[in-house]
């Protein structure tokens, strides 16, 4: 079981510093849905979560999210100390490219850090409330309730601060967001229940 909880929380913790690689890349659905490709690898931070929360319980899952946070700083300062060693005359090239990828605004990663570390402990603290009022009962209502409103504070939060003031409609923003965030939540309900079954069957 232990090995278990280290694996899911090395992925949560992978999912969570992934996310903010890609966020450099931007994804087309039609003409009117534009989001980061950090959407749909940022999703999976949240079952994450709520899988060790169901097996292991609340304590485990926010420490998990404490884990993802500080591995955030650390990527951060790692890829900055990356970005000022001096390159390699043939390699400018190369650095450029690498720059454009990772170099990240100051105001985004001000807006990462908290959207992810509030949505991430409500989505904890939720879970575990649904948990106990309904005895444990209902797991899809816990993992959906806690899931879908976890991800709407982490859009609401993220794109206030970052695009405030930039963007003829910071309410649009969020909402074209959210519809394809609810719609992966809604997804991962059936891989929670496949991932949790275990404590089912106690």
């Amino acid at each position: 079981m232990q090995n278990k909880l280290t694996l899911l929380t090395a992925l949560f913790v992978t999912s969570v510093v992934t996310a903010n690689v890609l966020a450099g890349k931007v994804v087309a659905f039609g003409n009117y849905v534009i989001l980061p490709a950090a959407v749909v690898t940022y999703a999976f931070t949240f079952l994450f979560t709520d899988i060790i929360n169901e097996l292991y319980g609340k304590e485990a899952a926010q420490r998990a999210v404490y884990f993802g946070f500080f591995a955030q700083i650390f990527a951060t300062a790692m890829i900055y100390l990356a970005m000022i060693l001096p390159v390699a005359p043939f390699a400018q090239e190369t650095q450029n490219a690498f720059e454009i990828l990772l170099k990240q605004n100051i105001r985004f990663v001000i807006a990462s850090m908290a959207a992810y570390f509030i949505a991430q402990s409500w989505d904890v603290w939720f879970f575990n409330y649904l948990r106990k009022k309904t005895n444990g009962k209902h797991k899809w209502l816990r993992n959906n309730a806690s899931t879908m409103s976890s991800q709407f504070i982490d859009t609401a939060i993220f794109i206030t601060i970052g695009f405030i003031g930039t963007v003829p409609s910071i309410w649009a923003m969020i909402l074209s967001q959210y519809v394809v965030k609810l719609i992966l939540a809604l997804l991962d309900t059936p891989f929670f229940y496949l991932f949790t079954r275990q404590r089912s069957r106690r």
